[in-house]
């Protein structure tokens, strides 16, 4: 057989690190199966990796093939798997690592089926973001005139979390960065897009809520972004504190969100088990499949561009969810 192409960290650094190798083709061992790619959705978590961050949680040493997940039609089966698996197009995770390739080899217990009304690229762009947002929202009380602040609301999972939480009657701002971003979050469903980058702007968002303070937080950037959001979360209200973009969780005071009766969520809450993992992939594939939640592709990429990739999310440069493309011809 001949061999794959991947894409390598080599060492921890910059998105010049990663770098196209060949390795062996992959063998479908018991319980596993081997899936032809064809697109790989990009987290922020991804680049975080590759540049040495994050190693007390997950202990990756170059050299290593990045990504968590993939796309793609089963072509073979191992030892206990039922051959009719072969040929279907699919989604799934790879345990971490080892989906930046042409070519995978992953546990059978995690494929999901891809519905036919949806293509390989949409399904990939709901792997991780997808399943991620139903368990936020399943962990949290919305109703019909809830105010629920949305930071981040610009990435791939950020605008899926708009539109579910305004599916579900909602009064959504969502915070991000530059007009560009803004108008999709507006897009979305949002009665409010407020640039964070601006002084005042939690300001901002106690206006667009008409003076509520929000009772639901999704904070999808960390850092002094969460912080100011915290601020403003209202008492007996909840704070997710799920997202690092930028490059740090929200520090929060768990005295002072016990004073206020804040719950606090984290990354924690939404770790799932294989099975879990894939009974929410099959809840937002088949959501999508019907319409009524749809992934906004902002840029993709074929395999051998992931540095440029890389470089265009740590520049904030993408609105929505990035992918690679294996075959040149998958259309999204």
């Amino acid at each position: 057989m001949s061999p794959v192409r991947t894409i390598e960290v080599t060492r921890f650094g910059g998105p010049e690190v990663l770098e196209g190798r060949e390795r062996p083709d992959p063998v479908a061992g018991p319980g596993q199966v081997v899936v032809d790619v064809a697109a790989i959705p990009l987290l922020w978590l991804d680049t975080a990796l590759r540049s040495g961050q994050g190693r007390d949680w997950f202990p990756v040493e170059p050299p290593y093939v990045p990504g968590n997940g993939v796309a793609g039609t089963v072509s073979t089966t191992g030892l206990g798997v039922d051959a009719d698996w072969i040929g279907r197009d699919v989604l799934t995770d790879t345990r971490e690592t080892g989906s930046y390739a042409e070519r995978v080899a992953v546990p059978a217990d995690g494929l999901v089926a891809i519905p036919d009304e949806l293509t390989a690229v949409t399904a990939a762009a709901l792997l991780t973001d997808g399943r991620t947002a139903l368990g936020l929202l399943d962990g949290v009380s919305i109703q019909a005139g809830t105010p629920v602040l949305i930071t981040g609301a610009a990435g791939g999972m950020g605008l899926l979390l708009v539109q579910l939480a305004t599916a579900r009657g909602a009064r959504v701002v969502g915070a991000a960065r530059g007009e560009a971003k803004l108008a999709a979050v507006r897009a979305q469903g949002a009665v409010a897009a407020i640039d964070y980058s601006d002084p005042g702007w939690t300001d901002r968002v106690l206006a667009a809520l008409g003076g509520d303070t929000p009772a639901v937080v999704l904070d999808g950037v960390g850092g002094e972004i969460g912080r100011a959001a915290f601020a403003i979360t209202a008492e007996g209200g909840m704070f997710s504190a799920h997202g690092a973009a930028s490059g740090d969780f929200t520090p929060l005071d768990e005295g002072v969100a016990r004073e206020r009766g804040i719950a606090i969520r984290g990354i924690s809450d939404v770790q799932f088990s294989p099975e879990e993992g894939a009974r929410r992939l099959r809840d937002v594939l088949a959501q999508a499949a019907a319409g009524r939640v749809a992934p906004f592709i902002g840029r993709t990429y074929p395999l051998e561009d992931a540095a440029e990739a890389h470089r265009r999310i740590e520049a904030r440069e993408v609105i929505g969810k990035s992918l690679l493309l294996v075959n040149r011809n998958v259309s999204s």
